[in-house]
């Protein structure tokens, strides 16, 4: 799933690609990407793209005040292209789930993987009408968010500390991998609970939260849309490492698995040495 660095460098690309240009075309691939249904896709045929911003994990196209916004999901992607194929798009069993063109013949695809389908995309006057964008909670890499924020948003949460951070509600634009990178840098187990944290914990939590998101945003930035994928899968420390060298101690990458995920961990650097029992609730092997 892209997370806050990979949507912060599509949105950087879209908003250098796109400058100038006009919308000459949308075409769904699939009927129920688009969450929203007045005003209609048309509404952004001839309008100019007047911006691109990111909201959490959000990508919004400012098209002459109507926002095409949309959500990548866990197997979306955005496809960029110079030169867009000519024939229109059809709903059908294509992975092209909706497609944008602008007049100077280039534009892009957004593609899902899989069976589950959840991209999703919207089309509003306000992105704060979005149901997940109004939810979001603040965003890490804002200059307001300060460790004091921070501290009072760990104390006021009795929950694991991997689940604050993916909370969007609580914090936009962390997902699966980045928390695990961030807990590792952090030297703090996924299983803690937030609220619990003393002072210096919390202040490590939020040196490696802003610092490994700047460092994968920096080297996200400037990069195609179709090499962010593998950049992003270099850069990971222990996530989607099992079995590998831990770059901090030397000592073997953990996974506990869940229903649909999993998380990746060292358990010298972030547990003590005692490895995580492989279910949901529990805290260490006896």
């Amino acid at each position: 799933m892209p997370e806050l660095p990979e949507v912060q460098a599509l949105v950087e690309f879209l908003r250098t690609r796109t400058a100038g240009l006009v919308v000459t075309g949308v075409e769904l691939g699939s009927i129920s990407v688009l969450k929203t249904f007045t005003p209609p896709p048309q509404a952004l045929v001839g309008a100019p793209v007047d911006g691109v911003e990111r909201h959490g994990k959000f990508i919004d196209l400012d098209c002459g005040g109507t926002h095409h916004v949309f959500h990548l999901a866990r197997a979306g992607w955005l496809r960029w292209s110079d030169a867009m194929p000519a024939t229109v798009l059809r709903p059908g069993k294509s992975p092209i789930a909706l497609r944008v063109r602008f007049d100077d013949a280039s534009g892009f695809d957004l593609t899902e993987a899989g069976t589950k389908k959840r991209l999703a995309a919207y089309i509003v006057g306000d992105p704060g009408t979005v149901p997940g964008i109004a939810s979001l909670g603040p965003d890490p890499m804002a200059e307001s968010f300060t460790l004091e924020q921070f501290a009072a948003i760990a104390a006021a949460h009795r929950m694991q500390v991997k689940g604050m951070l993916r909370d969007q509600s609580i914090i936009a634009g962390v997902g699966n991998a980045y928390s695990d990178e961030v807990l590792h840098v952090a030297k703090l187990s996924p299983f803690a609970l937030a609220a619990t944290l003393g002072e210096a914990e919390v202040e490590r939590l939020y040196a490696a939260l802003r610092g490994t998101l700047s460092t994968a945003v920096a080297a996200a930035s400037g990069k195609p849309a179709k090499e962010l994928k593998d950049a992003k899968r270099a850069g990971m420390r222990v996530h989607g490492r099992t079995g590998e060298t831990c770059p901090e101690c030397g000592d073997v990458v953990r996974e506990v698995s869940f229903a649909d995920s999993s998380l990746q961990y060292c358990a010298t650097c972030q547990t003590g040495g005692k490895p995580l029992a492989d279910r949901r609730t529990s805290r260490f092997l006896k």
